[in-house]
């Protein structure tokens, strides 16, 4: 009886994940760039008072189903189609991201929405010349190539540092658009394409989710009753035993 209640009460704990996810997942429907996560479960063996057990574990890992990309003609808008990431610095962290919503600073540095510098094959891009001009009332025609070259009047300044990893699972979420990844899994990927004038939006199917919330709310709900009723009946065995 205790060991049902065991895996009654293991069940439970994982399916409360599962919601957690979905409920994650749910919220950043609109955010741009946004990855949603799936769940899975990995089983294990461990040793408990000298009995092989078999443990059930709920792993989070990061979908990286490309999301629909946006055209919105903005010069500083840019998308990746494929599996790479921007890279981007700030207050000494680096992190990856597929949100290409950028801007340059008053410095003449290409931020994102946040103010992080995004990174380019020689460091944070740096464009003062682009400032200079539009402040100027100049010309000032910035492109981005599908490879990330990017030109200023058609002299190239530098090219964006566009990232893969090699697994997903090493991929480490840090907020609603910011990943880490150890170094040793990272690669330069050069078969993503950048799309400027795009961003591309999460990659949420909000039914699907919405559906999984549903299945698993019944299935939660089951396992209440489950182990309610295994509760009882072990009161009633408590209670019989203490009559003998």
């Amino acid at each position: 009886m205790i060991e049902r209640l065991r895996v009654q009460m293991q069940a439970m704990q994982m399916l409360s994940k599962s919601q957690e996810v979905t409920a994650d997942n749910l919220a950043n429907i609109n955010t741009p760039g946004f990855k949603g996560s799936k769940v899975f479960y990995r089983m294990f063996q461990e040793q408990v008072n000298g009995k092989s057990e078999t443990k059930t574990v709920p792993m989070q890992q990061v979908d990286m189903k490309q999301g629909v990309l946006e055209p919105t003609g903005n010069t500083f808008d840019f998308g990746i189609k494929g599996k790479g990431f921007f890279v981007v610095k700030g207050e000494g962290n680096t992190h990856l991201s597929r949100d290409g919503r950028f801007s340059m600073n008053p410095d003449g540095y290409l931020v994102n929405s946040q103010g992080d510098k995004v990174m380019g094959q020689s460091g944070s891009i740096h464009i003062p010349e682009y400032m200079k001009a539009t402040g100027q009332g100049e010309e000032a025609k910035l492109e981005v190539a599908s490879d990330g070259t990017i030109r200023l009047n058609n002299e190239i300044y530098d090219k964006l540092n566009i990232v893969k990893v090699n697994d997903p699972a090493n991929l480490e979420r840090r907020g609603s658009n910011y990943f880490r990844a150890p170094e040793e899994a990272l690669r330069p990927d050069n078969s993503s394409t950048v799309m400027q004038g795009y961003y591309e939006k999460g990659n949420v199917n909000p039914l699907n989710e919405m559906v999984d919330m549903m299945r698993t709310t019944k299935m939660f709900e089951s396992q209440q009753r489950a182990i309610t009723t295994s509760n009882e009946m072990l009161g009633q065995v408590t209670k019989k035993l203490g009559r003998v």
